[in-house]
């Protein structure tokens, strides 16, 4: 049997912290050369690995030195509970999202996987899913060759691992979905971080230009 030809491509990865960036993280290992890895904060129980570069870096003023690579994934967000605000919720899930995107790109990255949600609409009346709709929209139009969005329902995963407060609406919903899971559309049952991981890497590989979008039906089960 040929044996496989080591990785080439390089990737960014910034929200490596979160559910689908820490389980995109060990994917991107194995799937690429190396990994540069954005952070707000020292994180080392991410480091020890020589193929894995860790930057500290503040996603409101990115460095003008950016990481060159190849794909980007990007797996940045917050809830408007958590930042506090409006506008504190739109600096990360859209400014810091957009920006890093655009540094990248400038950077040399010709590919882009971004984390979204399901209802994200530049339409919408409701402010979370315009803001998302709106991040859509505007990574879109960077410039990458390929560009692929993933539109998850529910996230679950665990997060107390994480350090991450636990969400009771996750909770219920698991609860809820188990027994009549089969009454549930595929588009709108909660969804594994990893799945959506999962998802993400495969469709970056297979480099097929323009933009593709990810439903969480689309991304159900894709481990194993």
């Amino acid at each position: 049997m040929a044996s496989m030809s080591p990785p080439s491509r390089t990737a960014l990865l910034a929200g490596a912290t979160g559910l689908v960036g820490r389980a995109l993280l060990p994917l991107l290992m194995r799937s690429h050369a190396s990994v540069d890895v954005l952070v707000r904060r020292a994180a080392p129980e991410l480091g020890g690995e020589p193929r894995l570069r860790l930057h500290v870096v503040d996603f409101a003023k990115l460095p003008e030195a950016f990481p060159a690579v190849d794909d980007l994934f990007i797996a940045l967000g917050t809830t408007i509970a958590v930042a506090g605000s409006l506008a504190a919720f739109r600096a990360v899930d859209f400014d810091a999202v957009v920006d890093t995107a655009r540094a990248a790109r400038a950077a040399g990255a010709t590919r882009l996987a971004v984390v979204s949600a399901l209802g994200a609409d530049a339409g919408s009346r409701v402010f979370y899913n315009r803001v998302k709709g709106e991040m859509e929209r505007a990574v879109a139009s960077l410039g990458y060759d390929s560009v692929t969005i993933a539109r998850p329902s529910m996230l679950v995963g665990d997060r107390s691992a994480l350090g991450q407060p636990v969400r009771g609406g996750e909770i219920w919903a698991m609860r809820l979905t188990r027994p009549l899971g089969w009454l549930v559309p595929r588009g709108v049952r909660p969804i594994a971080a990893a799945d959506v991981a999962t998802a993400l890497v495969e469709a970056t590989a297979r480099g097929r230009p323009g933009l593709h979008v990810l439903s969480s039906g689309d991304m159900q089960g894709t481990r194993g």
